[in-house]
Parts: structure tokens; C-alpha cells; sequence
């Protein structure tokens, strides 16, 4: 599974990080993403709004902050 989040490294992007890692630890998953910050590459997901969260090449949520259990929820549909 390729996890990555995009969004420039501000506070909201970061915490989206967090959240998806602690998803990823409670599902017993290796806790492997990549943090996109370059802007052109964001913008070739086609994403204006970050920060993001894109699971196997899709972008699943993009403009807010995740839950936990939100990103979880993501996450356990992409298997």
C-alpha cells in the first residue's frame, strides 16, 4: 500500500502525518508514508486544497484534518 500526504509541511499537514501514522500503528500496519511537499506534484493529484491523503495513487480526503479513526476508516477501505 503507498500512503502519502500532501500539503506543504504546515501545522494542519502535519497533524493529518499523525493521524495517519497512529491509524496505521493500530491496524498493525507497517508505518511507511511519504510526505509530498513540492507544490507542482501536489497539483498533479489535482489537488487546490491541502492538506491531503492519497492511498495507492487515489486522493481520499483533501481540505481538512483527519481523524484517527477517520483516516483509519480510509485506510481499511484501500485493503
Amino acid at each position: 500500500m503507498d500512503i502519502k500526504i500532501l500539503g506543504s509541511g504546515c501545522k494542519k499537514c502535519n497533524a493529518l502525518e499523525e493521524a495517519t501514522r497512529e491509524a496505521l500503528v493500530e491496524l498493525g500496519m507497517p508505518v511507511e508514508l511519504d510526505h509530498v511537499t513540492d507544490l507542482a506534484a501536489i497539483a498533479a493529484y489535482g489537488v487546490m486544497s491541502t492538506p491531503a491523503l492519497v492511498i495507492d495513487n487515489k486522493v481520499v480526503s483533501y481540505g481538512k484534518v483527519l481523524k484517527t479513526s477517520e483516516a483509519k476508516k480510509f485506510i481499511e477501505a484501500a485493503l
